[in-house]
């Protein structure tokens, strides 16, 4: 079945399903609905966890072999396979053997990236979808940002004045990640007293976001040499790069997105404005990086993202960094 993410909490209080994919290209929401499935299933007594990537690496047969292994004391495990490009590839037919007969012990969770509708029509997602649970992440629209804003506010105990929440809209330019941690921020700095312009003013201006923001820019603009000295800055000040990878990879999406509506005649700017880029340099950067990248460029790109964001988690022995070096002078070629 398919439901909203609204929906899922309810849904899962009346009982876990042998298997969930969660889609979207919304990092903060798709996590925060993963979390409610881990959190349901750890309450069931699903404690063991394997994590699997789909990538070029990933050897399909180990996957299965953990599909029909037994667990050991009858421990119940969660078994998540990532899908960086919302693909099974090789992996299909392991998960359809699968879905033919779920077992008990198993809570399968699959975290894609938004599904192609050619990935809808295949074997393995009808089968999902009669066993399981497909939870579609959607962005949340330009005009209802102010609103998002608004209610996550309020679920956290802040009062915004309209003038405090009007100045983090325009500031944070719809990335839901970029304010789910500014509202953490202000939760702390403002110990319940009320947010006006002024305490926006003081708390937002974080320089080392704004580092991160400014990288991302740098990358997408192809100037290499001085990503490459801001790498070396944030690498030293101990920052941690997803940040900055989420609306990287945000923007890439962006731009992929870009190429294929501007190749059918439509005008840039307006599926900017509609898609919440009003800010001109962004819009400019963007629109470059489309005309300057081809799209392999673009999705060599994403898997690059992939691998950084697999080295920060921990998995395999270079640090995001190197990655990163290795995507700026990626993006710095010209098609």
């Amino acid at each position: 079945m398919k439901t909203q993410t609204a929906q899922l909490p309810q849904l899962l209080k009346k009982g876990l399903a042998p298997v969930y994919l969660i889609s979207g290209d919304e990092p903060l929401l798709v996590q925060e609905c993963c979390d409610q499935i881990r959190q349901a299933a750890r309450d069931a007594g699903f404690h063991d966890r394997l994590t699997f990537h789909a990538d070029h690496q990933l050897d399909w047969s180990t996957v299965a072999d953990e599909f029909n292994a037994m667990s050991l004391f009858a421990e119940r495990r969660r078994i998540e396979i990532h899908l960086p490009n919302g693909k099974l590839g090789k992996g299909k037919d392991a998960l359809e053997r699968y879905l033919e007969a779920p077992t008990d012990d198993i809570i399968l969770l699959l975290i894609s990236t938004r599904l192609d509708a050619a990935e809808t029509r295949r074997k393995w997602y009808k089968s999902l979808q009669n066993k399981g649970v497909h939870v579609p992440v959607w962005p949340v629209d330009a005009e209802k940002f102010q609103g998002w804003l608004k209610q996550r506010a309020s679920r956290q105990g802040l009062h915004l004045t309209q003038g405090a929440l009007s100045m983090l809209a325009e500031r944070l330019e719809g990335n839901l990640l970029a304010a789910s941690q500014e509202m953490d921020r202000l939760q702390l700095l403002t110990k319940g007293e009320t947010i006006d312009e002024a305490t926006v003013e003081q708390a937002v201006l974080d320089s080392s976001r704004f580092n991160g923001f400014e990288l991302a820019t740098e990358l997408l603009a192809g100037r290499a040499p001085h990503a490459g000295k801001m790498i070396g800055v944030l690498q030293q000040e101990g920052e941690n790069p997803l940040g900055m990878l989420t609306v990287l990879s945000r923007d890439l999406n962006l731009i992929l997105e870009l190429k294929s509506v501007a190749s059918q005649g439509d005008a840039p700017s307006a599926f900017l404005k509609k898609r919440g880029v009003f800010q001109p340099q962004r819009a400019r950067v963007i629109e470059q990086a489309a005309r300057r990248l081809n799209t392999p460029q673009l999705h060599q790109a994403l898997e690059i993202c992939t691998q950084i964001d697999r080295a920060a988690k921990g998995f395999g022995d270079l640090s995001p960094w190197h990655y990163l070096r290795d995507l700026s002078v990626h993006l710095a070629q010209r098609n």
